[in-house]
């Protein structure tokens, strides 16, 4: 890729101002974005996901995101992760807007109320963002400021809804009327690999009835798992009316595959997974096998319409993956500049 960025000029300042203008609006569609493009055209898409910095640096995000140049149609922008405090994901989805990449904001219902998340939807909007990801979030007593005061005025099906009628029906939960109303892509999350396992599509339904246009699930580490989750989605014909891009992660090692399963809530990842990593000469190497071994089954599976690729501390392999899974075809997301095949591959 020509990297705009030398050591007199900021990545900022080589994106200029505002280099991504609004892309117009096609009948049939709820938003300027790209992402919802790709997906109402039938393609097989690719979303990611940064953590957003600590740091009030701009640069910082733009440069985690041109990581991903080429190999993704859009990137969520994670809330306050594990109730941990970063910079706020509105402010990096208007930073990345600004750039022209696709940003999906995630909205977590635990650090503000009814009159804050409004507003924040609105601004999100006028910023130039097209997609939300709706989300409960984490309990304070996960994160870094467990003394922090919890709010949950809503809950992510709650805030579909409130979403769904600012958007639809262009005015405020309270009924006031807006002047304007905000043209937002509307996800949620699911997870078809936490018991009760019978109830996971019913959940699923429920955000497809109060306005979930899109869903990303949690890590699927167990093909075998979704398979009948899938089936019965199909069945309800939820995958007519809500698009699913399923989860998948990039693990870096057996010892890390034990971290997660014990310590992130919902994580399901079953022992022969932690037995092959064990196995492997180069575990690293074999956990990016594994996400691309993932990919490729997921796609062959009916129903399924994307994929959302999360390789936490392991950006800088997203590109390789995508690229070793063939699940693009010969598509190739949009990037600010040129790419060359060789952007996403580490040293």
């Amino acid at each position: 890729m020509n990297n705009p960025v030398n050591d007199d000029v900021s990545v900022a300042e080589a994106f200029g101002a505002n280099p991504g203008d609004p892309l117009p609006q096609l009948p049939g569609h709820v938003s300027h974005g790209r992402l919802e493009r790709v997906l109402r055209a039938g393609d097989f898409a690719v979303t990611t996901e940064i953590a957003p910095p600590d740091s009030a640096d701009p640069d910082e995000v733009l440069k985690r995101a041109m990581l991903f140049d080429g190999y993704v149609d859009a990137i969520n922008s994670t809330d306050g992760s594990g109730a941990n405090c970063h910079m706020s994901s509105l402010a990096v989805c208007a930073i990345l807007t600004r750039a022209g990449y696709s940003p999906i904001y995630q909205l977590s219902c635990r650090d503000r109320n009814r009159i804050a998340i409004q507003g924040d939807v609105l601004g999100a909007s006028a910023l130039g963002v097209g997609n939300v990801l709706c989300l409960t979030g984490d309990d304070v007593g996960a994160g870094d400021h467990p003394e922090a005061k919890p709010v949950f005025d809503f809950d992510s099906i709650s805030l579909l809804q409130t979403i769904k009628i600012m958007r639809d029906e262009s005015r405020f939960l309270s009924g006031r009327p807006l002047d304007f109303q905000p043209k937002l892509f509307m996800g949620a999350s699911i997870n078809p690999f936490v018991p009760p396992i019978d109830n996971r599509a019913d959940q699923f339904k429920k955000k497809v009835d109060a306005g979930a246009d899109y869903v990303q699930s949690q890590y699927c580490f167990d093909i075998q798992m979704l398979k009948p989750f899938m089936n019965c989605a199909l069945d309800m014909g939820l995958t007519e009316r809500c698009f699913v891009l399923i989860g998948v992660g990039v693990l870096g090692s057996a010892r890390n595959a034990k971290w997660l399963r014990a310590n992130v809530p919902g994580v399901h990842i079953p022992d022969s997974v932690i037995v092959r990593l064990e196995g492997a000469k180069d575990q690293q190497k074999e956990g990016r096998a594994m996400c691309v071994e993932a990919m490729q089954k997921i796609k062959d599976i009916k129903g399924v319409h994307g994929i959302h690729l999360m390789a936490y501390r392991q950006e800088k392999w997203v590109g390789e993956i995508v690229r070793n899974s063939g699940v693009l075809g010969t598509r190739q997301p949009w990037a600010p500049e040129p790419v060359e095949t060789t952007i996403g591959v580490a040293s």
